[in-house]
């Protein structure tokens, strides 16, 4: 193993942990991992089990670090770790949680502690991932599950490499309450801390080894990227039943539904078990949808009721407080994911529901448990706040793992570690343009969002949400409070039906993308500034010059937080309600109209009006989309599809697609394929595809194969 000694600076202050040295060591390719003082035993990664993918990130290309490690300070008193890690001029930073209105971080202090998003973008959020990523190339994760306070770019040190200048206010108009800061700031409340860094050398390559490293993220079932409904939350089994066949007569996708509190027989806190008015009959009524093709998620919180049959059983095993006057599981402990996940088992997975919906396990402060709260396994209720999500993930994902079955739910908090975990993050905020900002954000941090669509003012608004869910991990409308329904306006109802189809369309393509967040650590959604040839530094022929001269140098550098890529090669860029033109960013190289075909730019910034039917898509030159029938529902285990391959653009392109039973953990044990797509112009100057064969003894679940070269 390679190490580097660091010596650590205390500015003066004598303690006796002065003469220790800071030992970084190459843990594996481009991650390098050190520990000051005594860090806790109850970190993020340790709590999330995550085992790191060695191959994939032993097949990674060999990388520096471009962070000035020697530059890195840490010193402890009071009790307290401050961490500095060093920022040099034009340097930006990304991530540090699923932020909602911020997409640059430089300049913020951010308190990262898991809550509900409050409407600002404080650190309090459903996502406080301690993990950060610089625009030159490098990821750093603070290793602990306690609430951190970032200083990102703020505090000015005595003693700094890089000072502001000073300025007389009186006389100088450049004068800044905000003088310029040359590092990050840590507080970590704890005598110690585990801290990992991730090399790049580009930002999506650090992103890359963090994912991989907390084990790759998820590969969902193919019913998982289908359409979801969720259903009211006083539905019966019969009202659901006509609601599902309501979508199949109108010819609207459905994969599966989601019922909410009233299927069990107490909510808040929680019986976890059936409400025998509402479905008298569970085990036919989930049999029922199977025959139909729909799989049923299930809403719940973990907090126990006193009505629960779970109840005197795992009351040893809950926390000092309770929450809606039910016990608050400690799932740190054996005993209580047992007792828990025996009731899921017996009640609900044993009959065929596929997955759930962990509601209430982010905050708000005025019912959840208090910091002064006391759990039987002796970890903080501070530290039980950062990972409770976690845990929930962990226990229900090993319950299906338990079955060989795969699931994909809904979760309110996540945390680092959990990458790998099944779920998807939702919440109670409702504004369109930050929705588009979290989805943005998830890509730096590990987790996947979903900016669900609810209730609309107007069809125009209903249209433009829908347009934009279909382009994100899990294409849902929860209409748990209103009823709505895809049809709900009916002015816009037939373009509704376009965009639920095109997502079923873009199903072998998405899942290829959800393969490669597996395996390769690349987020299926992710921000703009991931992608090469964006930002400015990777621009060279943006000529010098003021921004009146040359916009394109001023829009590079902006926040882009309203555009994003799906995947390899498509660019969306969302409208919102009452926008009728909007400006779009393309990165350098040319860029082609997902619809049609058309060259509309490269490397510039273009103004669009698509219209009230269409959203925003480009394709990159060379792009190729692999495209499949249209369809109701995902295709089954072992079912044959025929595919539509498009190319896009002047250049001849490559695509790796991805083909496994798409229910199982079968994949890991290596049944899954990946099949090669070429492009080409031959001799007399024609375009012509190929598609390489599934290798003999793997999953080929391939048809029939076309090609549509659709730039003429």
């Amino acid at each position: 193993m390679k190490k580097i000694i660091l010596t650590l600076l205390f500015a003066g202050i004598v303690l006796s942990i002065r003469a220790q040295v800071l030992q970084w060591t190459e843990s594996l390719p481009g991650v390098w991992k050190a520990t000051f003082g005594a860090p806790e035993s109850h970190n993020l990664l340790n709590v999330s089990g995550v085992q790191p993918n060695k191959d994939a990130i032993n097949g990674m290309p060999q990388a520096a670090l471009t962070l000035d490690i020697e530059g890195i300070q840490a010193e402890i008193f009071d009790g307290k770790t401050y961490l500095r890690f060093p920022l040099i001029e034009g340097e930006q930073i990304f991530g540090l949680g699923l932020n909602f209105q911020t997409v640059h971080q430089r300049g913020k202090i951010l308190n990262l502690h898991t809550d509900h998003y409050g409407g600002k973008d404080n650190g309090r959020n459903h996502a406080p991932v301690p993990f950060y990523v610089s625009s030159n190339g490098y990821g750093v994760l603070v290793n602990s599950a306690r609430y951190l306070t970032y200083y990102v770019g703020t505090g000015v040190r005595k003693n700094s490499k890089n000072p502001p200048v000073t300025k007389d206010r009186n006389t100088d108009k450049t004068w800044s309450s905000r003088p310029y800061s040359d590092a990050v700031e840590v507080l970590v409340p704890t005598e110690g801390v585990e801290i990992l860094l991730f090399a790049g050398p580009t930002p999506l390559d650090a992103i890359r080894r963090y994912n991989l490293y907390c084990g790759g993220g998820c590969l969902p079932p193919r019913w998982g990227l289908g359409f979801t409904q969720r259903v009211p939350k006083m539905y019966n089994a019969q009202a659901v039943i006509e609601e599902v066949n309501e979508f199949a007569k109108r010819g609207y996708p459905l994969d599966f539904v989601g019922l909410e509190p009233g299927w069990q027989s107490k909510a808040y806190p929680c019986s976890f078990e059936w409400d025998k008015g509402r479905f008298p009959d569970p085990a036919s009524f989930i049999k029922i949808l199977k025959e139909l093709g729909i799989r049923v998620n299930l809403w719940t919180n973990p907090y126990v009721s006193p009505e629960s049959p779970i109840f005197k059983r795992i009351e040893p095993y809950t926390g000092s407080h309770t929450v809606w006057c039910g016990l608050v599981p400690d799932f740190t402990l054996r005993q209580a994911n047992t007792i828990f996940g025996e009731q899921l088992l017996k009640e609900q997975i044993s009959i065929g529901v596929s997955g759930y919906k962990m509601d209430e396990v982010d905050g708000y402060d005025y019912y959840l448990w208090p910091d002064a709260a006391r759990f039987p396994s002796g970890i903080s209720a501070e530290q039980m706040r950062q990972i409770y999500g976690v845990l929930l993930q962990k226990l229900t994902d090993n319950l299906y793992r338990s079955r060989n079955e795969r699931t994909f739910g809904l979760v309110r908090a996540s945390n680092a570690g959990a990458n790998n975990f099944p779920y998807v993050i939702y919440n109670d905020y409702y504004s369109h343009p930050d929705f588009i900002t979290a989805l943005i954000n998830s890509s730096f941090c590990g987790v996947l969002w979903t900016p669900e669509v609810r209730g609309s003012k107007s069809g125009e608004e209903w249209l433009r949400r829908f347009q934009s869910v279909v382009f994100s991990p899990m294409a849902m409308i929860n209409a748990w409070s209103n009823g709505t329904k895809p049809w709900s306006f009916p002015e816009v109802a037939e373009q509704v039906k376009y965009y639920a189809l095109l997502r079923m369309q873009l199903m072998p393509y998405f899942y290829s993308e959800f393969a490669k967040y597996h395996f390769e650590g690349i987020p299926p959604f992710r921000a703009m500034a991931l992608e090469e040839g964006f930002l400015n530094n990777s621009v060279p022929e943006v000529k010098e010059g003021s921004l009146e001269e040359n916009p394109y140098l001023e829009a590079v550098n902006k926040e882009i937080k309203d555009q994003y890529m799906a995947g390899e090669y498509l660019l969306v860029a969302p409208l919102f309600t009452g926008q009728e033109t909007r400006k779009v960013l393309l990165p350098k190289g040319k860029w082609y109209d997902f619809y049609t075909g058309e060259y509309v730019g490269d490397g510039q910034e273009i103004t669009v009006t698509p219209g009230l039917d269409k959203i925003p898509v480009y394709v990159k030159d060379g792009g190729i989309i692999p495209m499949m029938e249209s369809r109701l529902k995902a295709p089954a285990s072992g079912e044959k599809i025929n595919i539509e391959i498009r190319h896009y653009g002047e250049k001849s392109g490559k695509y790796s697609i991805y083909d496994d039973d798409g229910e199982t953990f079968d994949y890991e044990k290596g049944l899954f394929s990946w099949r090669e797509i070429i492009v080409s112009k031959n001799k007399k100057g024609r375009w012509e595809g190929s598609i390489s064969k599934a290798p003999k003894g793997k999953p080929d679940n391939i048809g029939k194969v076309t090609f549509l070269f659709t730039t003429k």
